[in-house]
């Protein structure tokens, strides 16, 4: 597997993208990275395998394994009421609930009823400070300024939601009684190696972490706009670092899991959810020539990055971008070099 057709530098230079990392997966393991570009814009850091993006709501996607991987060991339950384990905050009940309540399930497919409301879940403001989840869902941060209910009947509509991943992450944190970090790094980062992956961005080294990028290759505001939702979109890695947790999920799927995740659930992660074929439990799926596709996509301030996968037949790619062009992940140069590749 390796890219054909592309000239990646023009490419760039056409959408004005400053840096960009590709990992491809063949045979159930990293085959080829290459890195392109700069960290920021007029400087000399060059991206290069340990170069950290933004992986924006790519961190659902390990949101997702992190929950399949606290089911297997029976301290998440994907078909109960959350509220039965929420502590510091329930699901208000309301018409919607009276008959059907929230579920995991529905919270990682975006299926809860939960409706984001509108200008919520914006970047990090010094001036704001960073917000408990608590205080998030229940409307009390500049955050989101509206408390958070359901809105639909669980079940019933597709609506993807950041605020369904913070009650994800607080409903982690109230049962384990630990940090959400803590958690990901003891059941997923430690275990996979996942040695320049973080949700605490002061950690990073200045020479590996990348600035934001406008359409016009203008450094963003701030430079590295954060999400202090880690669970929604608060992630921080390499491209190398989100291709081992594309591995995880296919050796998983094969029986060969390092996390301890089942064949069964690993399946039950890639199954469509509620009568909706395009959304597993916490990953996008559609069907290609390859078979099966897995796909998560990030996309916030300054920052743009795509992972897909086929597990069945051991392939896959990751994309990492410090721009952000304004359009679809598809329309832009993510989906040039995605249908480049010959898999």
């Amino acid at each position: 597997m390796e890219q054909t057709n592309i000239n990646v530098e023009n490419r760039m230079k056409h959408y004005n993208v400053i840096g960009l990392s590709i990992a491809l997966l063949n045979n159930y393991e990293i085959s080829f990275t290459k890195n392109f570009g700069v960290l920021e814009a007029n400087s000399e850091r060059k991206a290069d395998n340990n170069s950290i993006f933004s992986a924006c709501s790519i961190s659902k996607f390990l949101t997702g394994l992190l929950v399949m991987k606290l089911t297997e060991q029976d301290i998440l339950n994907l078909d109960e009421d959350v509220n039965q384990q929420l502590i510091s905050w329930k699901v208000p009940c309301n018409e919607f609930t009276k008959n059907k309540k929230v579920t995991l399930r529905h919270l990682l497919s975006h299926q809860s009823g939960i409706i984001d409301p509108k200008g919520s879940f914006t970047e990090f403001n010094s001036s704001f400070g960073v917000p408990s989840i608590v205080e998030l869902l229940e409307g009390k941060t500049p955050y989101c300024k509206v408390p958070i209910e359901v809105k639909q009947v669980p079940g019933s509509e597709f609506s993807y939601s950041d605020a369904g991943y913070c009650v994800i992450q607080l409903l982690i944190e109230d049962v384990t009684g630990r940090p959400y970090g803590e958690i990901v790094n003891e059941f997923i980062f430690t275990p996979l190696k996942m040695n320049h992956s973080t949700f605490n961005t002061t950690k990073i080294p200045k020479e590996t972490i990348s600035s934001g990028h406008n359409k016009y290759g203008s450094l963003v505001n701030g430079k590295i706009p954060i999400y202090p939702y880690p669970a929604a979109s608060g992630l921080w890695a390499t491209a190398s670092d989100l291709a081992k947790l594309l591995i995880e999920l296919m050796n998983a799927i094969n029986g060969k899991s390092k996390l301890g995740i089942s064949k069964r659930t690993a399946k039950e992660f890639i199954s469509p959810q509620g009568g909706k074929s395009w959304t597993g439990l916490g990953c996008f799926l559609s069907e290609t020539e390859n078979g099966l596709e897995i796909s998560s996509l990030g996309w916030g301030i300054g920052f743009q990055c795509m992972l897909a996968s086929y597990p069945y037949i051991g392939k896959g790619v990751v994309i990492m971008t410090n721009s952000e062009l304004g359009v679809h992940q598809m329309e832009g140069i993510i989906g040039e070099i995605y249908h480049a590749i010959d898999f």
